[in-house]
């Protein structure tokens, strides 16, 4: 635990208080206070039980698997900070909720992870923390500073200590190439890509595999899994194609329905967001620490950027 400037205060919402804790041990400060109740008519209240004028104010808050209670919660919330004159609010939001309707794809449907980037900054965010972004462009829907830090290292540095030898990363859609190639790079191992195409929003199609995974550890590496879908098709042409033993490696677990460990010996995962259940099949890496220092950063007036050098 360490002392930062005291000058700036961290407030958590309700969805991940454990994570809020953490992160609040790892910076040697306390949560402020805060009120949150729901009214019998479903509505939240929100009351700062502490003087934050003249403050730099952290939020953390979660937006997962309750996103629009926890989205509504965390403007509210914002409003009320601003209301008792915070100098600023950074809003840390390890999960960047509707981050997948990034763009038009039809006609006729929003493009919402650019509504949520509005009602932010209207609710008085001046700046974001945030993690693994489903797409690098949703930082261009800010007028405000957006720091979208990576778990990537801390992967990395947890499965080195693991033995690599006849591994190969697996990138399950040709969207996440990029993401699994950086993974390929900083392990120093070879890539391989599945073809996929999504038929609609609950049914998956694999065409092929690009690359060789037989007789070897496939790891398979996504920023989202909610279903599970996308991850256990990747993990049934890999077994398909020979791989000895299959590892997924996710940043975002949503896991909706429960953990999808079909055809999947080992799932590696952050705590972005509240994990439900246990396994001793899935290992847990925290954030806290990272987002510890990111704060630590902006307060210090750092770069972020070097939180990611070697």
């Amino acid at each position: 635990m360490k002392q930062v400037d005291a000058s700036f205060m961290l407030f958590a919402g309700s969805s991940h208080e454990e994570l809020a804790k953490e992160v609040a041990q790892s910076l040697g400060v306390h949560l402020g206070k805060v009120l949150i109740e729901t009214f019998p008519d479903g509505e939240t209240g929100v009351q700062v039980l502490e003087n934050v004028r003249g403050k730099d104010v952290f939020v953390l808050q979660a937006p997962a698997r309750r996103p629009n209670d926890y989205l509504v919660e965390l403007l509210i919330l914002v409003d009320a900070l601003k209301r008792a004159s915070a100098r600023s609010i950074v809003a840390v939001v390890p999960y960047y909720p509707y981050a997948r309707q990034d763009r038009k794809e039809k006609g006729r449907v929003p493009i919402t992870a650019k509504l949520v980037a509005d009602l932010l900054e209207r609710a008085g965010v001046t700046r974001l923390l945030t993690m693994d972004l489903h797409t690098e462009q949703i930082q261009g829907f800010f007028d405000i500073p957006v720091d979208n830090l990576y778990a990537r290292p801390l992967f990395v540095k947890a499965l080195r200590k693991e033995n690599l030898k006849d591994a190969v990363v697996v990138s399950p859609d040709v969207g996440s190439s990029r993401m699994a190639r950086k993974y390929a790079e900083d392990l120093k191992i070879d890539l391989a890509i599945v073809d996929k195409r999504r038929v609609n929003a609950h049914k998956i199609e694999t065409n092929a595999l690009i690359g060789n995974v037989k007789g070897k550890k496939a790891i398979i590496v996504d920023d989202i899994c909610s279903t599970g879908g996308t991850l256990l098709a990747a993990a049934k042409v890999c077994r398909k194609e020979g791989a000895k033993r299959v590892i997924g490696v996710i940043s975002h677990a949503l896991f909706i329905g429960g953990a999808p460990m079909e055809g999947i010996d080992e799932m590696w995962v952050t705590n972005s967001v509240p994990l439900e259940g246990k396994s001793s099949s899935i290992r847990t890496v925290s954030i806290a620490p990272l987002l510890s220092a990111a704060i630590d950063c902006v307060v210090s007036a750092k770069s972020i950027a070097s939180l990611f050098k070697d």
